[in-house]
């Protein structure tokens, strides 16, 4: 069995790593981490200079290696053998590149948090997970976190 964890260095993503690092020790699974970076090269030049997009890109590009990074940190401490990846797609559908991951790698199950760093723009055009659970042909496990407050 094939498990995918989505991570973007949200809470809620380093729970859902928990439980599927639970999942893998019983069942034996291969678990693969991604970090998705979309892609925003294709705004506007009125919108965000060629600069600013290349320095936004890298510090995203940074959030998602070190979201991938203590992911696979927490695994190696655990002594779980882990495929650890860092995703950029081409486009800005992050629900789009965790989906394709899942198909060409023949993932049987994805355990990703249900909220993660992008909540705002959820009411837009609704959250990653909503999207993933939705078009993904394969199951999921998703991981509410918990509300503090």
């Amino acid at each position: 069995m094939k498990v995918l964890v989505p991570v973007d260095g949200s809470v809620h993503s380093l729970e859902a790593l928990k439980v599927a690092l639970d999942f893998v020790k019983f069942k034996n699974a291969e678990i693969s981490v991604i970090s998705v970076v979309p892609f925003i090269g294709g705004m506007e030049d009125h919108e965000i200079s060629p600069a600013r997009r290349e320095r936004a890109m890298e510090n995203i590009g940074k959030l998602a290696d070190d979201a991938v990074k203590k992911a696979c940190d927490l695994l190696s401490a655990e002594n779980v053998v882990s495929s650890c990846t860092r995703t950029v797609v081409t486009s800005v559908s992050v629900p789009d590149a965790i989906i394709e991951f899942a198909e060409t790698e023949k993932i049987d199950l994805i355990i990703m948090g249900s909220r993660g760093l992008s909540s705002s723009t959820r009411f837009k055009i609704g959250s990653v997970a909503s999207q993933v659970v939705k078009y993904c042909p394969c199951s999921i496990y998703l991981v509410k976190g918990r509300v503090e407050g």
